[in-house]
């Protein structure tokens, strides 16, 4: 039995679980309905987050789809979300609880903490509990929303970070204001910074690296135009992956979609942008590394022409694919970022035809394609533009020969340490690394030679003018999606990323598209050169569309 004598006059017995979490120092109740059990209700819950006790803490929130979780990274909303949300993120460690205020609203009760982790700072959670005859300890959670300690620095987003790390230039009165002054950068950790070490989202490859004596051109020219780099964001292992998942460091969050995939491999860059830590994403694309976590989280992305900006100082993984790119949350930004960063590359104007391709369209989920189709019918309603229909090799096909192709360049180009290192990738990476080191050169011979008529297929049909088409095959899928799932998708979206990668076509991801499942970037593909073109003839589309192209419109 545990007597109380705080002002509220509670008088609970503390039993079970609750008993291994510390009474509040302090408890204090306002209201006069009956709320026995609620104290032990809550210290049971405390109890079950710190060891992680998945199946109680389900049956602590009640059932159905209008439960609600809430904390700084978004609203999870139904039972089974917030479930899945638990199973992904493991226990939140030693807490106790200092203060704990009980709320009478109705037949309910809001029940507010003050607790204090053994790492240190403080947090506060505030629930809605009502009463359940079902329940263990008689009482279920309706709404809960969530403030945790603050970060320094969140790992799972940021490997470096500064204040800034690396400032960039001042322009002198004569200049007058740089075109990116006052913006941050969060550079993917594939780029040389002078003084830091390039970590590969590996904390093995990280313990041996070399410290940078020189900073990459890619990096150097956003430096001069006025951006401060912020710091360097996480990646994919080796940036095999376009999934966004990381065991050394952890999966960074999606910021569009709770409980989902972040996309990768510029992952960290991505939920750094999209969270609102940093203005330009700095990342590499090489089969869909910028475009798919644009897509996932909303952004802006640019994969630029192959060869348009240097991969000088740039950690390598199929250099026949590999480019240097942007994402940002609006499109100034990423025109104002690309014209720095593309800056004495020729320049190639669009011509008129929208084009669309059904046999890509029909590789991608049927929500993914249907936001396409509408996006694409507006277009024609509002007399922006008319869309042909064109005939491209099939995905699966190019799938095929892109993983051949970018299988062998990965070997040349990692193959050695991976070799050197073994255990030390995670079972997906380490997976790729495995095909990759049996393709012989036969194989690659066949498959070069599959890639070079694809490309002139590709090209003939699509000429100068743009091909509008998903930036992934599905929304982000939910970091609980089975591993079968998440490779089905990824075949699906490389066959569809392949289109820019074989012809070396810039392509632009902009986030107009929403499905059930979340956001969905509409991706532009234009001729080489094109990069910037393409920026603005999207920012010409939106401020015609405007309401329509809305993110928040079109949810």
């Amino acid at each position: 039995m545990v007597d109380d004598r705080s002002p509220g006059g509670v008088h609970e017995s503390v039993h079970g679980a609750s008993s291994r979490v510390p009474f509040p120092a302090r408890i204090h109740v306002d209201g006069k309905g009956e709320h026995h059990g609620l104290v032990s209700a809550v210290l049971a819950y405390e109890a079950a987050l710190r060891d992680d006790d998945l199946a109680a803490l389900a049956d602590f929130f009640a059932p159905g789809d209008a439960t609600l979780r809430a904390d700084a990274q978004g609203l999870l909303v139904g039972h089974d979300a917030i479930t899945s949300f638990r199973g992904a993120r493991g226990g939140v460690g030693e807490r106790s609880v200092r203060d704990l205020r009980l709320v009478q609203a109705g037949d309910d009760w809001l029940a507010v903490t003050i607790n204090e982790p053994s790492a240190g700072g403080s947090g506060v959670v505030t629930q809605l509990w009502t009463r359940a005859a079902d329940a263990a300890h008689g009482w279920r959670i309706k709404a809960a929303h969530v403030t945790a300690p603050a970060k320094a620095m969140d790992a799972r987003v940021w490997r470096v970070i500064g204040a800034p790390l690396v400032p960039g230039a001042v322009a002198s009165s004569a200049e007058g204001v740089l075109p990116l002054a006052g913006r941050t950068i969060a550079v993917k950790d594939l780029f040389a910074i002078a003084g830091q070490r390039i970590g590969v989202g590996s904390r093995a490859y990280l313990a041996e690296a070399p410290v940078e004596t020189a900073t990459a051109p890619a990096v150097q020219s956003l430096l001069n135009a006025g951006a401060d780099v912020l710091g360097i964001a996480q990646t994919d292992q080796f940036a095999y992956s376009i999934a966004g998942l990381n065991p050394d460091y952890g999966t960074p969050p999606n910021a569009a979609v709770r409980g989902a995939i972040p996309g990768g491999s510029s992952s960290g860059p991505a939920s750094a942008v999209a969270l609102g830590q940093a203005d330009i994403g700095l990342g590499t694309d090489t089969a869909g590394s910028i475009r798919v976590p644009a897509s996932y989280q909303g952004l802006w992305g640019l994969r630029t022409t192959h060869g348009a900006v240097s991969l000088e100082g740039v950690a390598p993984l199929a250099p026949r694919y590999d480019t240097v790119g942007w994402m940002t949350r609006d499109g100034d930004t990423l025109l104002a970022a690309a014209t720095a960063g593309l800056v004495g590359q020729p320049r190639t104007e669009l011509g008129a035809r929208v084009l669309v391709a059904p046999g890509v369209l029909a590789s991608a989920t049927r929500d993914a394609a249907d936001a396409v189709v509408e996006f694409l019918g507006r277009l024609v309603a509002a007399g922006v533009a008319a869309t042909e229909a064109v005939d491209l090799p099939a995905t699966i096909d190019l799938y095929e020969t892109f993983r051949i192709t970018q299988s062998a360049e990965a070997w040349r180009s990692d193959g050695a340490w991976v070799t050197a290192h073994p255990g030390a990738l995670a079972p997906d990476v380490e997976q790729r690394f495995e095909f990759a080191a049996s393709v012989t050169e036969e194989q690659e011979a066949a498959a070069l030679a599959a890639l070079a008529g694809h490309a002139a297929a590709i090209d003939a049909a699509l000429g100068d003018g743009v091909l509008v088409l998903p930036a992934a095959a599905s929304a982000a899928p939910s970091l609980a999606a089975e591993p079968e799932t998440l490779q089905g998708l990824r075949e699906a979206t490389l066959g569809m990323t392949a289109v820019a990668g074989f012809t070396g076509r810039p392509a632009l991801t902009v986030p107009w598209l929403r499905t059930p499942g979340g956001p969905l970037g509409l991706c532009l593909v234009g001729p080489r050169g094109s990069d910037l073109a393409l920026i603005e003839l999207a920012l010409r589309w939106e401020a015609t569309l405007a309401s329509p192209l809305s993110p928040d419109a079109a949810s």
